[in-house]
């Protein structure tokens, strides 16, 4: 029995908060403050320690680009 394997689309790909910044040109740490306002959506990692790890969806970073700049 073969397993399947999960497609993942490119609108549901997910990129790191440093790929996002680095396309919005902005610093690490708006990126992570539009996170945690519910500007911009995103998954949040389990972690161990102080800071949190974000990851967003493609999707979402494409409403930004196209939709406005989050406030």
């Amino acid at each position: 029995m073969s397993k399947l394997v999960p497609v993942v689309t490119y609108e549901d790909e997910l990129l790191t908060v440093y790929e996002v910044a680095y396309v919005l040109r902005v610093d690490e740490t708006t990126v992570r403050r539009w996170v945690t306002q519910g500007t911009l959506d995103a998954v949040t990692l389990p972690h161990k320690g102080t800071r949190r790890s974000y990851r967003i969806k493609r999707s979402a970073l494409q409403d930004v680009l196209h939709g406005g700049q989050p406030q």
